[in-house]
């Protein structure tokens, strides 16, 4: 997944877009209401990470201005406000989800893995593809009940094909979906990712699981017999 976090407090936006990369997401970030506004429009993301209490812009009119311009990011709101009638209010202007501060990152995590899923209308958060069975709640995986341990890169790469599994997946949106602008990545670094995940999730001598579909990207699927 692709994020977008604004957040003011450097102290926080640092803690949580480590967080957030160490389980295998792209993250942009801004620190005032306008960056955030702009980076929101110029960029197709997952989900919106938004404090509140922002300079330059506050939250609720950088939610308010994407909902009127049609874009319809899945938002979860960071907010010390506690009240309902301030909860209820940032429901009302468009957002998908609420978090209190002080809050746990592991129910940050959950929270935002649960509005990726919903962008890919898959609400069980399990995906089963010929004995391959990927728990994107748990972010486990196993091949017919044996448990498979992945990196974190290679999780996300696995769980994008996943929730988009029968549709062919272009390399440059694997980059941008799991890498990080600034990091950079190489030309062969997705076909390197995938190299390991075929080699952890393939059973030998049968047809992978993820496709090559040349001059186009990769697709997950059951292999025709």
């Amino acid at each position: 997944m692709r994020i977008l976090l604004v957040e003011d407090s450097q102290r926080l936006q640092t803690y949580l877009g480590k967080g957030l990369r160490l389980a295998g997401w792209a993250v942009d970030t801004a620190s005032d209401g306008e960056e955030g506004l702009w980076l929101a429009t110029e960029n197709d993301y997952d989900v919106i990470v938004l404090d509140l209490m922002l300079p330059k812009l506050d939250g609720i009119s950088v939610l308010q201005r994407l909902r009127m311009a049609g874009n319809k990011t899945h938002i979860l709101i960071l907010t010390a406000k506690d009240t309902v009638p301030d909860r209820v209010h940032g429901f009302q202007q468009g957002a998908d989800d609420y978090l209190i501060k002080p809050f746990a990152f592991e129910e940050l995590l959950a929270r935002v893995q649960a509005l990726g899923r919903r962008k890919y209308h898959d609400k069980s958060g399990r995906v089963n593809i010929g004995g391959l069975a990927i728990d994107t709640a748990s972010r486990t995986v196993s091949r017919n009940g044996i448990t498979i341990d992945l990196t974190a890169r290679e999780y996300a790469l696995l769980e994008l094909l996943a929730l988009r599994h029968g549709e062919v997946v272009t390399r440059t949106e694997i980059e941008r979906r799991i890498y990080d602008e600034r990091a950079e990545p190489m030309s062969n670094v997705v076909d390197s990712t995938v190299c390991l995940l075929r080699k952890k999730i393939d059973r030998a001598g049968s047809p992978s699981l993820i496709q090559t579909r040349r001059g186009m990207g990769y697709v997950l699927r059951e292999p025709e017999s």
